[in-house]
């Protein structure tokens, strides 16, 4: 039943990552929802399938923008792997702890995208990491910490890791 549910939600994130959110974009930046459901699939059901279903979100992604393969393929796993950990060490996670910790592996990923652009030099990359990346950043972490306090409110997290 889970591995249906893992497959409806990367089906279901390239037309509302790619349609959708361009249109309830604010200031024309948008939230990385794959990024935010790797990060959340970890923290409920654990390191190995935030790391599985990390992968295939960033699989799927790639196929439809124009960024490197390996790098949204690494940051989605690897948020979820690191998610799932975390989640685990530690007792008391709040939707606060949450978005700080998503804007954290936020900005690291967009920087090493900013980083992986490598006809830019030091004025452009900087730009692009204060108008696009730490924007972003901030956004992913509001709506991270937003659906992890509506999904904690819904479901028991300790119940989810268990089953």
């Amino acid at each position: 039943m889970k591995s249906v549910i893992y497959l409806i939600l990367v089906l279901l994130l390239v037309p509302l990552q790619t349609t959708l959110l361009p249109h309830l974009s604010v200031w024309n930046v948008k939230p990385d929802m794959g990024l935010v459901a790797a990060v959340l699939v970890g923290l409920f059901a654990g390191e190995l399938e935030g790391l599985l279903v990390g992968l295939a979100i960033g699989w799927v992604l790639s196929l439809f923008s124009a960024g490197e393969l390996w790098l949204s393929l690494l940051t989605n796993g690897g948020a979820g792997l690191l998610a799932g950990f975390l989640g685990r060490q530690v007792s008391q996670m709040t939707s606060l702890s949450l978005g700080l910790g998503l804007l954290l592996v936020s900005l690291v990923s967009g920087a090493f995208a900013a980083l992986n652009f490598q006809h830019f030099d030091g004025s452009q990359m900087w730009w692009m990491i204060e108008s696009i990346v730490f924007p972003q950043a901030c956004f992913d972490g509001v709506v991270g910490g937003a659906l992890y306090w509506i999904l904690s409110q819904r479901f028991d997290v300790i119940r989810l890791r268990t089953e």
